[in-house]
């Protein structure tokens, strides 16, 4: 794919997520390295829903909804969902371990500097929580905090609407 569609592709996600809309381009894949040191990519994932968390420990909404995550993600994992924390922030990698293990986070998370823009586009503010589809697409994106009913709602929503959702595991 040449560098200008890349582009292009990138702008629109980034326009459509600036106005909070359903996005139907697709995701760029790319990888982050966990806190122990693994590399999760989009592309490893082909044929589930990727739930990508945007979030900061001094954010009291992030806070809130770490619970409903890690109930979403142990729910989902083995079947059609996964749920990746990235740590929006410049936190001490010693006191961010310290706060995933106080919250019993079970899902991975991944710190990932502020001043470096994510693939979905700008963040207009924490947390922000996109919802990758199984074919890779962008289902939709949630600004504030969010609970495993509304993102379950939003995969419901993307399969019912969407033609690639008929023939995708994820969906049945």
């Amino acid at each position: 794919m040449s560098s200008l569609i890349k582009a292009l592709m990138q702008a629109g996600v980034a326009l459509a997520l600036t106005f909070g809309m359903q996005v139907s381009a697709l995701a760029v894949d790319f990888s982050l390295v966990d806190t122990q040191g693994k590399t999760h990519t989009l592309a490893e994932e082909k044929g589930k829903f990727v739930v990508v968390n945007f979030w900061a420990t001094w954010c009291p909404p992030c806070r809130e909804e770490i619970p409903e995550l890690v109930l979403f993600h142990d729910k989902h994992k083995t079947k059609d969902a996964v749920v990746w924390g990235v740590s929006y922030e410049k936190a001490n990698p010693a006191k961010l371990t310290q706060f995933i293990d106080e919250q019993l986070m079970s899902y991975p998370v991944m710190p990932m500097n502020p001043a470096q823009v994510p693939p979905f586009g700008p963040i207009r503010g924490l947390p922000t929580t996109v919802l990758v589809a199984p074919d890779g697409s962008v289902a939709r994106t949630h600004l504030g905090g969010i609970t495993g009913k509304t993102i379950e709602g939003y995969m419901q929503q993307w399969c019912e609407t969407n033609p690639a959702g008929k023939n995708e595991k994820a969906c049945r």
